[in-house]
Parts: C-alpha cells; sequence; structure tokens
C-alpha cells in the first residue's frame, strides 16, 4: 500500500460517550475489522490509563495496526511554564502503546517561554517517540500567527518538530485553512481529515464531503506521503459498515494525489 493510502482513524470520532461506555480497545478493534491501517488513541477519553494503555497496546500488536497517542494537554500551561509533566506522562502513554508518535499543543507557549526551549530538547532527545504539534481551537495554539511564532522559536533553538495539520480547527479560530495549508504545508507529517459546518452558532465537524470549507483545496495542499485522520463523527446502526465506507472513501481521495 502506498504511504499516501494509509488512513487512521481518531478513536474520538465515535463520541465521548460511547468511547468511555466501549472501551477504546473495543474501537480500536472495530477500526482494524473496518480495515484502518492505524488509529489514534485519545488521552482525554482514558477511564483507567493504568488498565486500558496495556490492554490497548496488546491490541495495536496482535492487529499489526499503527498507532498514535493525542495528549489533550498543551506541551506549556497557561502562564507559559513548559509543562514538564503533561510531556512526561504523553510519552510514557505511547510508549505504553509502542506508539511511534505523541501530538500535542503548543498551550500558552509565548515570549516568555524561550528561554525553556533548551529543556524541551533535552527531555525530547531521551525519547524515541516523534512529537507532533497540532493547531488546536483555541487562540494561543491555534492561529497561524502563534504557530509560525512557534516554529521559527523552535528552529531558532536549533528544534525541529513537525506538525498535525487538522483541516477544521482553524475555523474554530476564524482563520483561513487554505492560507493555513499554502504556509505550513512543509510541516506536516499527519492530517486530520474533517470538514466543517456552521449549526447554531457554532462550527460543527462534518465529513469532507458535506463541509462547507474549500476543503480540496487544503486536502491537495498536503504533502502527498503522510498519514490522514478521519476525525469527524462516526455513528450507525452498522457502525462498522459506516466506518469501513469513511476508511475506503479516505483512501481512494489520497491515492489520487499519487
Amino acid at each position: 500500500m502506498s504511504l499516501s493510502n494509509r488512513v487512521i482513524v481518531s478513536l474520538s470520532s465515535f463520541g465521548a460517550a460511547e468511547v468511555r461506555r466501549h472501551g477504546q480497545r473495543w474501537f480500536a478493534e472495530l477500526c482494524h475489522a473496518a480495515g484502518a491501517d492505524g488509529v489514534e488513541v485519545r488521552g482525554e477519553l482514558l477511564v483507567d490509563a493504568t488498565t486500558e494503555l496495556p490492554q490497548l497496546g496488546e491490541v495495536l500488536r496482535r492487529t499489526g495496526l499503527e498507532s498514535i497517542y493525542s495528549s489533550p494537554d498543551g506541551l506549556w500551561d497557561q502562564e507559559g511554564i513548559l509543562d514538564i509533566v503533561a510531556l512526561k506522562g504523553a510519552m510514557g502513554a505511547a510508549s505504553a502503546l509502542n506508539a511511534p508518535v505523541v501530538k500535542m499543543s503548543i498551550g500558552g507557549f509565548r515570549k516568555d517561554s524561550l528561554t525553556s526551549l533548551a529543556e524541551l530538547k533535552q527531555q525530547l532527545a531521551q525519547s524515541c517517540v516523534r512529537l507532533l504539534i497540532e493547531n488546536d481551537q483555541t487562540a494561543s495554539a491555534g492561529t497561524v500567527r502563534a504557530l509560525q511564532y512557534f516554529f521559527e522559536a523552535i528552529e531558532n533553538a536549533g528544534l525541529i518538530l513537525g506538525m498535525t495539520f487538522d483541516m477544521g480547527n482553524w475555523h474554530w479560530v476564524g482563520e483561513s485553512s487554505l492560507r493555513a495549508a499554502q504556509l505550513f504545508a512543509p510541516r506536516v507529517q499527519y492530517v486530520h481529515c474533517k470538514g466543517v459546518q456552521r449549526q447554531a452558532h457554532q462550527w460543527v465537524a462534518v465529513p469532507l464531503a458535506d463541509s462547507l470549507a474549500p476543503w480540496r483545496t487544503v486536502f491537495e495542499a498536503m504533502p502527498a506521503d503522510v498519514p490522514r485522520a478521519i476525525e469527524y463523527p462516526l455513528f450507525g446502526e452498522d457502525l462498522l459498515g459506516v466506518t469501513r465506507v469513511a476508511i475506503d472513501g479516505l483512501r481512494n481521495l489520497a491515492g489520487r494525489l499519487q
């Protein structure tokens, strides 16, 4: 299979209540049966990480699914202090899953945070897990300006980090996903594929085909050889069938970029 055809399913796509009720292990098994190449394990949906992470790790090893660990914590807290506890927790969770990638936002990174970049570099050098930075839905960690400042700062400090590009999140902070794609595409190593609609005075995630945003242009601006993830609601009586259709659809879209 071509690298560009790799499809990951974010386990948050099945709804927080359902995932907490059944457990992420159950949904990982479903994704495997539906033909996914991997799953994104969500830290905020772990009910008991001590037991769930080893169980998930066993499923991933048995099925051969790739895995990415998504931390709900920002790298810096709201005072601009590097959150070592959050970073070590995320790296530890990834290790328990044998996941090669951790995804985090920059949180409250600001000018005062520059002095902690050397410590971040040291912490990352001690782990074989790769850290990717995601644009989230906040002004401090999800705008073009904030992320440009961050990436320039870490490069000046001799640290290179890749990016998780969430196609939909730019709309939550009132920015152009197309402009962001043009600026950040060379850094992108993983793509969250979700469309957006405006409903009841708020943005909601939807399948790409239902999106009001110019998703095709953004999708095609991404590197061709990176994995792409489904991160929009998946539901229905035949959940396996719904998931399989979503995976096949995204894989076919990605295949056209070759």
